[in-house]
């Protein structure tokens, strides 16, 4: 047998991925580009429903409050996702809300002088009020650290093998939301899941008129046809003797979001009424808001390779995270009840379809916008059982966990410094957070509970982050651990060209401003 070529072991790495027909500043024609925008809209469906769901109920609010609160957070969704294709890295993601701030929330919540307010109605306003009060401040820090180019100057402290891990954990550490969620309606997520794998992936040389039809809209036929058996096995009475969770799981008809939406309602700032301000629960946001920074950043790393860019230079990254604070700001000026972050799920979807364009985002917000004011129609979609998105998770997560691996062809992996950097990183940012989420169920609190609740919100909410715990087990290994000799190890050698906007020339294809404004704002 001849020995094999070197060539014939390895592969070259590849800064773009292949195979994408649309990347960033491609755009398929206007028919394929809106329905793949409706299936981005329909996937940012399932956390816009979610957070609200386990939210509004524990601030006293009824149903119509929970829709009211679905509404807005998608109305938002979409403004901050239209702001940020736009004018912040311009990359396509979509900015919705964020399972970060929950913690921080629930200490708002819990806060004695809202809990003793005996109505339910006017304690869910008082919190929510509270809530805004506490984004609005905390806001501030995203917004000085992007638009003073503070976080761009940090991200001089990245490296490939620092933020692999971390790009990895954005799919890893969300592992709860997959099949652990499908298994609660084995019988609607396990044929949602088997059937998406099927259809988007073995299936996807299928084609009609030359376009994979499978591949690029497999969740809208897969949402389609699992919803509508969901539908049969509810008006069948197969969970007329099923337990409660079953039925909330399964049926197609618990989430009550159809009559209680209203049929035409615009969210606007204040509607809840004025923001009032505490310094403790803004200062326990500001964690929330930390985090958020942190998942973020790996985010836009992964949505880049997703759409086919170079990675975003340190100019770009801080004026993402620049818009995001503004849009943590317009949501405590709405009223949204969390803050926001980038959707892991829609960056996964960018994968799944290979489709990475920045117009079929857009598009998205559109819907987003559209339909969070039309309240029926909305919440006709919003009502599809979790289950179905649970799902698709399994596998988007998994994709996006896959793109961060992806990063260490740039490193070398021989090395023992750099094994133990992404082993420790990785296996920390699952087992710690994993310690306080079980911690917290059985004490029904945090690991921290010191008499400074802000504290406590800082401890508990930044330790229960996957990838903000693996950021700071791999940066601070990466910039301590034998960083003499390493620089080609750690990637340095490819990473560091990109970090300017004038060090690729590609740059300017993916990143500049639309409308010629980069003749006002030039990058550094």
């Amino acid at each position: 047998m001849a020995e094999a070529k070197p060539e014939d072991i390895s592969h070259p790495p590849m800064e773009q991925l292949q195979g994408f027909e649309y990347c960033i500043d491609s755009n398929p024609p206007w028919g394929e580009a809106i329905i793949l925008a409706f299936q981005h809209y329909i996937l940012a469906l399932g956390t816009a429903v979610m957070i609200p769901a386990v939210l509004v109920p524990m601030m006293g609010g009824d149903d119509g409050d929970r829709v009211r609160v679905v509404q807005t957070l998608l109305f938002v969704t979409g403004i901050n996702t239209l702001l940020q294709s736009l004018f912040g890295t311009r990359l396509p993601t979509v900015i919705g809300g964020s399972y970060a701030f929950v913690i921080p929330i629930v200490a708002i919540i819990q806060d004695s002088s809202l809990a003793a307010i005996p109505d339910g109605h006017q304690r869910f306003l008082a919190t929510m009020r509270a809530i805004q009060g506490a984004l609005i401040v905390s806001s501030s820090i995203q917004i000085i650290l992007g638009y003073s180019q503070l976080w761009g100057i940090f991200s001089r402290f990245f490296s490939p093998v620092g933020m692999a891990p971390v790009v990895a954990l954005l799919g890893f550490g969300l592992f709860e939301r997959g099949f652990p969620v499908v298994g609660r309606c084995v019988e609607i997520g396990l044929p949602m899941l088997i059937l998406f794998v099927v259809l988007s992936q073995y299936l996807k040389s299928v084609q009609i008129k030359d376009i994979p039809i499978l591949e690029r809209f497999s969740l809208f036929i897969c949402i389609a046809l699992v919803w509508a058996y969901a539908q049969i096995l509810t008006s069948g009475g197969a969970y007329k003797n099923s337990t409660e969770v079953t039925q909330i799981n399964c049926r197609t008809d618990r989430a009550n979001l159809i009559s209680s939406a209203p049929w035409i309602k615009i969210p606007y700032p204040l509607q809840w009424g004025a923001p009032a301000f505490n310094v403790g629960q803004s200062f326990g946001m500001v964690s929330a808001v930390l985090v958020s920074l942190i998942e973020s950043t790996a985010s836009y790393k992964a949505a880049a390779r997703l759409a086919s860019a170079t990675p975003p230079p340190a100019h770009i990254l801080s004026r993402g995270i620049g818009w995001q604070g503004i849009g943590i700001l317009l949501d405590g000026l709405f009223g949204t009840g969390t803050g926001s972050t980038v959707s892991v799920e829609n960056v996964g979807f960018l994968g799944s379809t290979r489709i990475g364009s920045r117009r079929v985002i857009q598009i998205s917000a559109g819907f987003m916008i559209f339909f969070s004011m039309l309240g029926k129609f909305g919440a006709l979609f919003a009502s599809i059982p979790f289950t179905i998105f649970a799902a698709v998770y399994c596998v988007l997560f998994g994709l996006v966990a896959a793109v961060g691996l992806s990063f260490l062809q740039f490193t070398n992996m021989n090395s023992m410094r750099n094994l133990f950097i992404v082993g420790v990183s990785i296996f920390l940012g699952l087992s710690v957070p994993e310690y306080f989420f079980r911690y917290s169920m059985a004490a029904q609190r945090g690991p921290a509970h010191t008499k400074a609740g802000w504290f406590n919100d800082y401890i508990n909410t930044i330790f229960s982050s996957p990838p903000t715990v693996g950021f700071i087990v791999a940066v601070f290994l990466d910039n301590t651990l034998e960083t003499k000799d390493a620089g080609s190890d750690r990637g340095l050698p490819w990473w560091v060209r990109f970090r300017s906007f004038k060090g690729d020339s590609r740059n300017e294809e993916f990143y500049r401003l639309p409308f010629n404004l980069n003749r006002f704002f030039p990058p550094s």
